[in-house]
């Protein structure tokens, strides 16, 4: 057997290629250019691996990380290099758990990508070098994730996703995106999703309404839509939020080496809070709830990531009111005054100014509606007691990403998670059946109700959250905003006739594609995360979402 093993090993093919090429099986792996080929430098590498060249404190040759740098769709399995665990890196995976050395064995099974091991019975051989693995408490692909690779993102890009097929970015896109996500935002460990833009109703024909419910409600039922959910449309603002039970599931899932159990972003991936103390007070309030709910033994899960609205706006947009929209009404309310003057002084000239005066006085007194506009949506916030956090969305944790399931069980698990905790606030909810006219206009009183009372409006959904039709997929939501959070938006007179005209004209094509190929590229990004996948992968449908926002849409639709 001693002379005729050698002879029998030489004869072995360096390695496979099984299941239709999704899988490669080498001893000591395979890069992705070398798979499905035969040479000589092929069989080397299959059968050693790769060296720096160096000789580490053991005497054993330094292993070069080949694994870290791989991008093949073909998934590779091997060993030669003995760790405590097998854990998938970029799509390869060490298979041996050093069971000589008192280790395990380890089994794949395909194509469920399922591990099974067994203990050593003993320790059959002392390893030279300790089986070890990546250092700082990092799972073996966050290791590898350390450093995200500008050519990953960089360029025109196709990204494939389950929702929408293939998603194109282009490059300019890319480049605006690349400064944003370089500069600003959070770090990527933490930024494994970004919310899609949403589009607004069909423009209202009745007099003086640029949106109304009715144009909503007739837009999913033209489409087969029966049932829809409409949700209060909370004016704060928009913050996705990754809850981790504690620290060391922050470090075990996300891949962060520090002590933070969270982290909260915006639609841009940046900070919601420039202060860490404060978010993490915030979230410590969350948990709070979610103990209280009893949500972590009935996931099954960790960690959590939510879809949140984070009040009050002021807690964020502060400066925006300071900066752009108070000088507008300081500066109406000073010219409409200085023109009331002049009149006056005309008059007292025996100057006919009546329907002058008439349209002055209009204007002041929609110039005086725009000052008020913001007023329910700004208190001081001093700590997390002035804050309210209205969830609408479990987007995903371990194991599942929620798409699956209708509006009405996020929005049932949103109270549950209201009625555990002061911070989190309750988001007012109802089914409508498009069929039945007496359910649609308790709607739309219900909506009157809460633009009147100060709300900014509504959100309408169909009632599964992803709905299809004959033409593909629908749009995953339309917001209806009151008249005088428009007025904010679109300028103190935008309701005056002349002006609504005009607004009235306005195209919502180009929103609606960008809305649902961002929605296409976050589930997307959902999927990837919670299959374990590289991070180059999942941010690659983050970057995607933040580069579609640098589209030319009108950032007031």
């Amino acid at each position: 057997m001693r002379e005729a093993l050698p002879a029998f090993l030489d004869s072995l093919r360096s390695h496979v290629w099984l299941d239709g090429g999704r899988l490669a099986v080498a001893h000591a792996g395979l890069k992705e250019e070398m798979i499905g080929r035969g040479s000589g430098a092929v069989r080397e590498f299959a059968l050693y691996g790769e060296t720096t060249g160096e000789i580490d404190e053991f005497g054993l040759p330094v292993r070069a990380d080949w694994a870290a740098a791989y991008r093949g769709k073909t998934s590779v399995v091997y060993g030669h290099t003995p760790v405590l665990s097998a854990e998938w890196v970029n799509n390869t995976l060490c298979i041996d758990t050093g069971c000589v050395f008192g280790g395990k064995l380890t089994a794949l099974r395909w194509p469920e990508r399922e591990l099974v091991d067994v203990p050593a019975v003993e320790t059959w051989s002392e390893p030279v070098r300790p089986l070890g693995g990546p250092g700082l408490g990092k799972s073996a692909q966050a290791d590898a994730d350390g450093v995200l690779d500008y050519q990953d993102v960089s360029g025109r890009r196709w990204i494939e996703t389950e929702l929408k097929g293939r998603v194109v970015v282009a490059e300019e896109n890319a480049s605006a995106a690349l400064e944003v996500m370089s500069r600003f935002a959070l770090s990527p460990q933490w930024l494994v999703y970004l919310p899609p833009t949403m589009s607004p109703s069909e423009t209202s024909s009745q007099a003086g309404w640029l949106e109304r419910p009715e144009e909503a409600f007739s837009h999913f039922r033209e489409r087969g839509v029966t049932q829809i959910l409409c949700e209060e449309k909370h004016m704060g603002s928009r913050a996705v939020i990754a809850l981790c039970r504690n620290a060391q599931t922050a470090r075990d899932r996300f891949g962060v080496s520090g002590d933070e159990t969270g982290a909260i972003w915006t639609r841009t991936g940046r900070s919601f809070f420039s202060d860490s103390g404060m978010t993490e007070r915030l979230l410590n309030r969350l948990r709070a709830s979610v103990d209280a709910a009893d949500l972590w033994q009935e996931l099954n899960s960790d960690w959590l990531l939510l879809d949140t609205e984070i009040m009050p706006w002021s807690a964020k947009a502060s400066s925006l009111i300071e900066s752009q929209y108070a000088p507008v009404a300081t500066s109406a309310a000073a010219g409409l005054q200085a023109s009331r003057e002049a009149l006056a002084r005309a008059m007292a000239r025996g100057v006919d100014t009546a329907a002058l005066k008439a349209r002055i006085e209009d204007r002041a007194a929609r110039a005086a509606r725009y000052a008020t506009a913001w007023a329910p949506y700004v208190w001081p916030v001093s700590g997390v007691d002035d804050l309210k956090v209205a969830p609408f969305h479990l987007l995903a944790s371990e194991g599942c990403v929620w798409y699956d399931q209708n509006h009405v069980w996020h929005m049932t698990l949103a109270d549950r998670l209201a009625a555990g905790g002061s911070v989190v606030t309750r988001t007012q909810w109802r089914m409508v059946d498009l069929a039945d006219a007496g359910s649609c206009a308790e709607a739309v009183a219900w909506w009157e109700t809460l633009t009147d009372s100060g709300g900014e409006g509504m959100v309408v959904k169909p009632h599964d959250f992803v709905s299809r039709n004959k033409k593909g997929l629908m749009q995953p939501a339309l917001k209806v905003r009151g008249q005088e959070y428009l007025r904010i938006i679109y300028g103190p007179e935008y309701d005056a006739p002349d002006n609504l005209v005009r607004l009235r004209e306005r195209g919502l094509g180009g929103k609606r594609s960008l809305a649902l190929r961002e929605f296409a590229l976050g589930h997307e990004a959902l999927k990837r995360f919670v299959g374990k996948e590289p991070l180059r992968r999942v941010h690659e449908c983050v970057f995607g979402v933040l580069a579609l926002e640098s589209e030319p849409i009108d950032p007031r639709l």
